[in-house]
């Protein structure tokens, strides 16, 4: 038995994200952060191992769902549940004993794609075999289709973000070296180290947001999952470092309601994307499996996550407008140099 594990307490901040799915915050911690510490202090289970049974459980379940009649319809949501709670604790063991690797990443990417399809295929196959209708055929492809989808549009969105503070922070550098001031920082980070911070600049620059006036939109633009203005850094760190730029300020001028639902769901750790991969396949896998309404569980499952997609590509689009004025900013400040 290992000694070296920290109270509960302290485990749950270890390994608890400070931003997560809805799902994986009510339903999945409660459970998998004890087991986390009781598996790290009495066994010498690995992440990895974890990984394996988690798959092996998302095995089980297709297996379940491939039978079609609704006993065993509930006995794959069940074993899907266990099998994602599993899943959800491979990361946690990692981040608390330090077993963490690029591998066991890897390992936990490909599995959770191949349990989806598995799982998909092998549902709507017991249904088409239950019923006879080709609709089943259509919906395992949506849900492969979807839960693909998802993914590729995350990992582009990622490159783009990332391309864009890349160059954001090579004008930075060129502009600033001869004066040897500190880096670009950006909101995203900052805000993702001091949540509480997040919250309060939040209800701060709703309050101010009317005031503010079409004044926000001309200011260096903000980083695509950065929630916030560009005010000081002393309102989210108590150390700025350097110039802080905000690629997001033009969509919050447009929606300001978001920030206050923000702020409210920051609070109990949920992230604003509300139906991402995780809750659609729960939807399709639990509560489709569970009530006996796979068809309507799918359909409402995926249309609510193309909105949210939609939604992230739209916020990225108005992103991109704040990353060319934070240029274009860069250019006419090296213009009124040379002048």
């Amino acid at each position: 038995m290992r000694r070296d594990i920290p109270p509960l307490a302290e485990v749950r901040r270890i390994t608890e994200k400070k931003r997560d799915a809805w799902w994986t915050v009510l339903l999945v911690d409660p459970v998998a952060t004890p087991l986390v510490r009781l598996t790290a202090m009495r066994t010498r289970i690995t992440p990895n191992q974890i990984t394996w049974g988690a798959f092996l459980l998302g095995l089980v379940s297709a297996a379940c769902f491939a039978f079609g009649d609704w006993r065993w319809l509930i006995a794959g949501a069940l074993v899907y549940h266990l099998s994602f709670i599993l899943d959800c604790m491979d990361g946690k063991v990692a981040r608390l004993t330090g077993q963490g690797s690029v591998f066991g990443a890897w390992l936990d990417f490909v599995f959770d794609r191949i349990r989806v399809a598995l799982c998909g295929v092998a549902l709507m196959a017991g249904q088409y075999d239950r019923t006879g209708d080709t609709v089943y055929i259509w919906l395992a492809l949506a849900v492969v289709g979807l839960d693909t989808l998802r993914y590729i549009n995350s990992l582009e969105i990622f490159k783009i973000r990332y391309n864009m503070r890349k160059q954001i922070k090579a004008r930075v550098r060129e502009a600033r070296r001869a004066e040897n001031s500190a880096e670009v920082a950006f909101m995203e980070d900052l805000l993702r180290n001091n949540p509480s911070a997040d919250i309060e600049h939040d209800i701060r620059k709703t309050s101010n947001v009317s005031a503010a006036g079409s004044e926000a939109g001309s200011e260096p633009g903000s980083e695509p999952g950065s929630e916030q203005g560009s005010e000081e850094a002393t309102d989210v760190s108590q150390k700025p470092q350097g110039q802080v730029i905000d690629l997001q300020q033009e969509f919050r001028h447009r929606f300001p309601v978001y920030l206050r639902m923000r702020s409210y769901l920051l609070r109990h750790r949920i992230r604003t994307h509300l139906v991402s991969g995780i809750e659609f396949q729960m939807g399709v896998f639990i509560v489709g499996p569970l009530l006996d309404a796979v068809i309507e569980a799918t359909l409402v499952s995926g249309a609510l996550l193309l909105v949210f997609e939609l939604a992230i590509i739209y916020k990225l689009l108005l992103s991109t407008r704040d990353f060319t004025r934070t240029i274009d900013s860069f250019d006419r400040d090296e213009v009124a140099t040379a002048a």
